[in-house]
């Protein structure tokens, strides 16, 4: 009987097939904080989290050194309380929720580091902008005055297929906003280099299209 792979060997057997400079996510949705502290021991530092009532659960009673990802859909009423845990927010889908991020930072004195969510699937279910409204929060002189928030790159999710035509072509479309904005609002500023796109079902496709950070769950917990 073959034997069961453990948590420790998954996150080092993915960790030596992706390039070096792609960034595990390791996603703890439904997950225990004892899971969570299986892939910790194995070195895992970066975990996410799509809900805040989960991160708020979890985030207190596991080491400091963890960086959490926020990865799911965010309301503005929840940012308060997870500002606190999260180094990096991927799901900012909207300018509402970029300014409230904005201001709550500088309440509580940091700069939080953020992904813009782009809409690249086919399903309407999907959250995220599109590049008219990229462009215009990213030109607006409200985005210009600041100071709390740090915009690092993009982030999308892929229409759920098995089509792999279909989701390569929606991850090299994120790839191509990500070179069009760089080039027009970020050229001078190394901070925006990041990509997060691709999870367990796709995540090969989504390297190979430039990806620079994967979110896997079930690929580690099963």
């Amino acid at each position: 009987m073959k034997e069961m792979k453990s948590v420790s060997d998954k996150i080092l057997e993915i960790k030596e097939q992706i390039p070096s400079g792609v960034s595990l996510i390791v996603v703890t949705k439904q997950q225990s904080a004892d899971a969570v502290m299986e892939a910790y021991r194995a070195g895992q530092r970066d975990f996410g989290e799509n809900r805040a009532g989960d991160l708020l659960q979890k985030a207190p009673g596991l080491p400091a050194d963890i960086r959490w990802h926020f990865i799911g859909h965010l309301q503005t009423n929840k940012v308060k309380s997870i500002l606190p845990y999260v180094s990096l927010i991927h799901s900012i889908d909207s300018f509402r929720l970029l300014q409230e991020v904005d201001k709550e930072s500088i309440r509580s004195g940091k700069r939080t580091d953020c992904l813009l969510q782009f809409h690249i699937a086919r399903e309407q279910t999907k959250f995220g902008l599109n590049l008219r409204e990229a462009s215009e929060l990213l030109e607006s002189s409200s985005f210009r005055e600041m100071r709390g928030v740090r915009i690092c790159g993009l982030m999308g999710m892929a229409t759920f297929t098995d089509n792999p035509e279909i989701v390569s072509g929606e991850f090299n479309d994120l790839a191509a906003l990500f070179k069009e904005l760089k080039n027009k609002y970020f050229r001078h500023e190394p901070s925006f280099c990041e990509i997060s796109m691709g999870m367990t079902g796709d995540y090969p496709l989504a390297i190979a299209c430039g990806s620079t950070m994967i979110r896997l769950g079930t690929a580690i917990f099963g």
